[in-house]
């Protein structure tokens, strides 16, 4: 048996339970005994912490974690005393311990809920309460305050303390992101840690002593890395606030979506907060497959553009004179089908974005393998870090390969396009989601074209030429799935509605499909989903709804080399 196999046996306020004998150090990923509040989280029973955080080293200083505890008593040859009842004799330490600290052993009793352990909980309280300013009508982690629920849920309503309180810097901008009141801080040193321990920028201190204790960055340097904003995540009051978000929405105002990151192949999980068709901020959604708690800065305020009065909301077919005529839906469809079925089989080419969905993609195969065109995806590799930011900045490049959209290597088909467009040979080009003229494929080479189909969401040299254009959604205005760089399928959902008569490319392809007669069988997402799944393995009983919250590992499938 290993060592993450092997369980222990301790009773936790009366009840006896297994727990793992081990767990993983967040940082180092070796295993380490289990402790007191892990096993308890284990075994359902709620402690209340501020400075212990699951993906964080232990630092064991504000105490809120206090409880007792009592191990077996050994007789004169180490074996426990047994009682008469055949229950083993539990010594009662005098002394209570800090249970994010504290391993656990075997016969171990917790006490998490005894009267000297609410004592302690509500003087601990008392104590983080004597400078903490009293603005919670004003503060962005109302709502989501640690020090608010456990005031309510352990704390005393009456307070002893008639001094005036001792004042601290306010309003104090830490970095470019971050705004600090250190005033509102507990010194749990959350964000010491992780900035110094996961981020690996010890940025972060504590400075003076006693009740003058505050929070601050190194002398003359800013506090400014990718990872910043996890900060504010993390606190469990509103001592780290984020520039964006600060004063500008109540949290309980807030709809929230869960999603995928977009800004790169790692696929952050995360939630998106959003009210009245409006998006405010998003926050990492925790997943230990992927990015555990954490989330870069540049993805999480990478929504801007979504917002942009730039978007393209209205449905445009142009002539071959490059007249302009606004059309609906329906008109624009109809005309590009009568179209598309005097077009000789394989002079077309489809390039669709490694930023479509899994089912978006899959239809685009399909489209493609009707009209005997070739099909390429647009590499989009930058830096990365050692943390979350992947190379890979498409956030479904393993997507639009399972597809078979993109070539081997992507990007390398093209090229190829290019050439047959300037010999003639490549009549039509359907762009989903791409700025082709940035890749080889030149607005001289666009013009040679017959027919130019583009679905995009933001105005450029591509879509300016098309004959066809249809807006498109992003991806936080439609549902589907992104397989991340390790091949992990995860789910994403629909958080707002797409500006004018823009419409996710799912619809358009399911229509334009229908029109042209082709089977798609059931035109959902989930339905799409569980046709590639069974067109990547025929034996595979996966669904849609399968993946879950925390996704399904693709790796070891088979290739199919796209739809059928």
């Amino acid at each position: 048996m290993s060592e993450e196999e092997k369980r222990i046996r301790v009773v936790i306020d009366g009840n006896a339970v297994e727990v793992p004998a081990t767990s993983r150090d967040p940082v180092t990923g070796k295993p380490v005994p289990t402790t007191m509040i892990q096993a308890c989280k284990a075994a359902g029973v709620k402690v209340p912490h501020y400075c212990y955080h699951r993906d964080l080293p232990v630092a064991g200083n504000c105490r809120m974690c206090l409880v007792e505890f009592g191990t077996p008593a050994l007789g004169p040859d180490r074996k426990p005393i047994i009682e008469t009842d055949g229950t083993p004799r539990i010594n009662r330490s005098p002394r209570p311990v800090i249970a994010c600290a504290t391993p656990v052993s075997p016969g171990m009793e917790i006490y998490t809920d005894t009267p000297k352990v609410r004592k302690m909980r509500r003087e601990v309280l008392e104590f983080l309460l004597i400078n903490h300013p009293l603005d919670c009508p004003i503060c962005d982690q109302a709502g989501e305050c640690k020090l608010q629920e456990y005031s309510v849920e352990y704390g005393d309503a009456n307070s002893r303390f008639v001094e005036n309180k001792e004042h601290k810097p306010k309003q104090v901008e830490l970095g470019p992101r971050i705004i600090l009141d250190d005033e509102r801080c507990i010194l749990c040193t959350r964000c010491i840690r992780f900035t110094r321990d996961i981020v690996g920028d010890d940025a972060l201190g504590i400075i003076n002593r006693g009740g003058r204790s505050t929070l601050t960055n190194y002398p003359g340097r800013p506090f400014d890395n990718n990872y910043t904003l996890n900060t504010v995540d993390i606190c469990p009051v509103g001592a780290h606030t984020s520039k964006d978000f600060r004063s500008r929405m109540r949290v309980w105002f807030l709809k929230e979506t869960p999603s995928i990151c977009a800004g790169c192949g790692t696929g952050c999980n995360m939630i998106i907060g959003s009210r009245e068709n409006k998006i405010y901020r998003f926050t990492p959604r925790r997943n230990d497959a992927v990015n555990k708690s954490w989330m870069c800065d540049y993805g999480r305020l990478n929504f801007k553009w979504i917002e942009s009065k730039e978007r393209l909301n209205r449905v445009v077919v142009r002539d071959g004179r490059g007249r302009e005529e606004i059309s609906d839906w329906a008109s624009a469809l109809g005309s590009l089908v009568a179209r598309l079925k005097t077009l000789p089989h394989g002079v077309s080419g489809v390039i669709g974005s490694a930023g479509l969905s899994v089912e978006e993609l899959f239809l685009l195969k399909m489209l493609s393998n009707w009209l005997g065109g070739v099909t390429d995806s647009v590499p989009n590799i930058g830096e990365e870090d050692n943390l979350l930011v992947s190379a890979d900045k498409n956030p479904n490049s393993k997507g639009a390969e399972l597809t078979g959209v993109a070539a081997k290597p992507m990007g390398s088909e093209i090229k190829h396009m290019a050439g047959r467009i300037k010999d003639g040979t490549l009549k039509a080009l359907f762009v989903f989601g791409e700025d082709v003229t940035e890749h080889g494929i030149v607005p001289e080479l666009l013009d040679k074209l017959e027919l130019l189909v583009v679905a995009d969401v933001l105005p450029n040299s591509t879509s300016n030429a098309a004959h066809y254009l249809f807006p498109g959604a992003a991806y936080v205005e439609k549902k589907g799935t992104f397989l991340n760089v390790r091949g992990r399928a995860q789910r994403f959902f629909k958080a707002v509605e797409p500006p004018g008569s823009a419409h996710a490319e799912f619809e358009l392809l399911v229509e334009l499909l229908r029109l042209l007669r082709i089977t798609v069988d059931n035109n959902t997402v989930e339905g799409v989903f569980e046709r590639f799944i069974s067109e990547l393995d025929e034996s595979s009983d996966l669904t849609w709804d399968g993946l879950g919250d925390d996704g399904v590992d693709m790796t070891g499938r088979t290739d199919a080399g796209g739809s059928g």
